[in-house]
């Protein structure tokens, strides 16, 4: 075989990198245009080593100051001190997977940092077993970024070796599964007569391989296998049991008891032992257990990454110290302040556990949002989670957000925050809609009785705990001192809101609020498209789009309509053309085929009530539009409704219930958008 081959193609072996002495390519960068020139790079209140990375040939050294950092702002600074490119490189694949799962890479490095991941999960499939390279290969997805996994995912199947790799893993596949990353959607290329001498390449060098080196290879894996999070070892521990038992069955053993849903895990684990040697993580976990309540993975993910270099600093500052000594004791300072901000992050957030859940998805789902959250902390995360995920949306909400930034003072979090003029969201729009929503929020109030109105009259200064630090509480203590003075003139229909039903609301109302503005913007592109590849104008010769357009019917009298599309072409005898839209957001993923009939046709009905049928339009520059006067018919109606994960996953259930309301309302459409 080696004869008619020529060569043989073995597999790169573990701990490779640059060659001995390549290390004098890796110079720190110019740092002028980023620090101070005499700054001193550091992490975790510790300074590098002199010369580093220079001064080591190991790669364990090199990779060392990125372990002491606090937070993932603190990772991501550090690399600006450093040519990262040439740092992943002279990395060893399994130190530059660990070097991934603390948080973002830096863009001119992400590309070195995947080869490395693959080149270490063929490695430990091929070395250690598909049962014990399992536990390694979740660990290395857990902490990479769904944009770098559909690359690696690309890279396998181009190389026919995703089905004898992750195709052998089910807990892994089921993981990758949940994050919508499927491996029936890239299959694995059709077979090449190259394939085959690649197999006899690896049984060669099986045959070939001296018992010494499989020796090293044992001790590579015990190291690495020490260097996991504590979860995932005891993974391992499960995994040994059962092989020593000859009772390990990949199908049908459950490995672990810690939920590792997002990369925020093996994040956690780095950052809660910061600084107190890696030799705490079971004390980090143990108090990461007493803590579970609040720390979720996806809680601990987002905060980690919005609590920027103030968890450290407020630790410092409460007497924390480093080394083995006091580690207990700062591991569970450590926890106590991060379930602090995670309470802060919620109450900002404004829609519980859920907001969270989502907020670490859509950090989890691109790299890019991880480094614009973990430089940017809070604000960042809140114009994120406004912005639904696209981190080119939330940069100028994230601006908006800060005083100064734009000409005017905004705080994310206010109503103010929300106005958007350009789709006719304007101070006065936002606060009628507001008004509109409250009045029918279903959430727990106050009764309509000054004597218990002022007993429970919530204070600026003193705020409850779960309200401190939000900076909707001012709003609400507005809202409230409004609701009362309409309570004391009888013009009050109902008591205000409580606190917890207020933000609530609120939440729900900026998510539909980004929502309404993002079907704007569509609507607007739409219009500018040919007439034949437009989604929703296609029935308008020239569209025009207008916003917040007042319309008069008797019974609901004058209504502002979400969109208003009237034809601007040429009739030719037709009558101008008038169609509405409204725009929902709204849970049904949760509702079984009845409910989710009933809400649709309610939701239905009442837009149509409003907007639909025969609308006396009220914008006086609509009218030379109109020479028939203001009065037309709307022959149909838009409902769309926010889709994702607020809708049912069962599709023929929805199709029915979407089949059902557009026949018991006629003149209304349905669609998920």
């Amino acid at each position: 075989m080696l004869l008619s081959t020529g060569c043989v193609t073995l597999a790169p072996r573990q701990g490779g990198g640059l060659a001995e002495g390549s290390h004098a390519f890796l110079k720190l960068r110019d740092t002028a245009a980023t620090a101070p020139p005499l700054e001193v790079p550091s992490c975790g209140g510790q300074a590098v080593p002199a010369g580093w990375p220079d001064s080591s040939n190991d790669s364990e050294a090199r990779l060392a100051p990125f372990l002491t950092c606090g937070s993932p702002a603190e990772y991501v600074a550090l690399q600006a001190h450093v040519d990262m490119p040439r740092l992943v490189e002279s990395l060893t694949d399994w130190d530059a997977v660990r070097l991934g799962s603390l948080g973002p890479i830096r863009e001119d490095a992400a590309g070195i940092l995947n080869r490395k991941r693959l080149s270490f999960l063929l490695h430990a499939t091929e070395k250690y077993g598909v049962a014990h390279a399992e536990v390694f290969v979740r660990f290395l997805l857990d902490s990479a970024y769904d944009d770098e996994l559909r690359e690696l995912l690309f890279w396998l199947a181009r190389d026919k070796r995703l089905e004898t790799t992750l195709g052998r893993m089910p807990r892994a596949r089921a993981e990758l599964e949940a994050r919508s990353l499927k491996l029936s959607t890239r299959p694995d290329r059709d077979f090449q007569p190259g394939d085959l001498l690649r197999g006899a390449g690896r049984a060669v060098s099986d045959l070939l391989t001296h018992e010494q080196e499989k020796n090293a290879w044992y001790t590579h894996y015990t190291q690495q296998r020490g260097q996991l999070p504590p979860s995932y070892q005891e993974d391992l521990d499960e995994v040994e049991r059962e092989a020593a038992k000859q009772h390990y069955s990949a199908g049908n053993v459950v490995l672990g008891s810690v939920d590792h849903l997002t990369f925020g895990v093996p994040l956690g684990f780095y950052y809660l032992g910061a600084g107190t040697g890696h030799g705490l993580s079971s004390l980090s976990r143990g108090e990461y257990e007493q803590a579970i309540g609040e720390l979720t993975p996806a809680a601990l993910l987002a905060t980690l990454y919005v609590g920027g270099k103030g968890v450290r600093t407020l630790h410092e500052a409460r007497g924390g110290g480093v080394g083995l000594p006091r580690g207990l004791e700062t591991v569970q300072v450590r926890v106590s302040l991060l379930a602090e901000k995670t309470r802060e992050l919620r109450a900002r957030l404004g829609t519980g556990v859920e907001g969270l859940q989502e907020l670490a998805r859509y950090i989890q789902a691109r790299r890019e949002a991880g480094h614009f959250v973990a430089v940017g902390g809070m604000d960042a995360a809140l114009a994120l989670y406004e912005a639904r995920g696209d981190v080119t949306k939330a940069r100028p909400l994230m601006s908006k957000a800060r005083p100064g930034a734009t000409g005017a003072p905004k705080r994310q979090g206010t109503l103010a925050s929300l106005v958007d003029e350009g789709v006719g969201h304007t101070p006065a729009v936002v606060e009628a809609k507001l008004a509109a929503v409250e009045l029918e929020a279903t959430g727990p109030r106050f009764p309509k009785d000054v004597g218990v109105l002022e007993k429970h009259r919530p204070s600026l200064d003193a705020p409850p705990p779960e309200a401190r630090g939000n900076p909707r509480w001012s709003e609400y203590v507005d809202y409230y001192e409004k609701r009362l003075n309409e309570v004391r003139k009888g013009e009050a229909s109902k008591g205000p809101l409580k606190w917890e039903g207020y933000e609530r609301l609120r939440g729900w109302f900026a998510r539909g609020m980004a929502f309404e503005r993002d079907m704007v913007r569509l609507l607007r592109e739409d219009a500018l498209k040919p007439r034949a590849e437009r989604r929703f104008l296609g029935d308008f010769d020239k569209p025009r789009v207008e916003t917040q357009v007042g319309v008069r019917k008797p019974g609901p009298g004058l209504r502002y309509a979400d969109v208003l599309v009237i034809e601007e072409g040429a009739l030719g005898g037709r009558p101008r053309r008038v169609e509405t839209f409204s725009f929902k957001s709204r849970d049904l993923s949760g509702l079984d085929g009845n409910a989710l009939r009933v809400q649709m046709i309610e939701d239905a009905s009442e837009a149509l009530q409003k907007y639909g049928e025969t609308l006396d339009i009220r914008r006086g520059s609509l009218h030379s539009l109109l020479p028939g006067g203001s009065e037309v018919q709307v022959p149909r109606l838009r409902l769309i409704y926010e889709g994702r994960e607020l809708m049912p996953t069962d599709v023929n259930m929805l199709q029915r219930a979407v089949d059902a309301t557009e026949s018991a309302v006629p003149g209304v459409e349905v669609v998920f958008q």
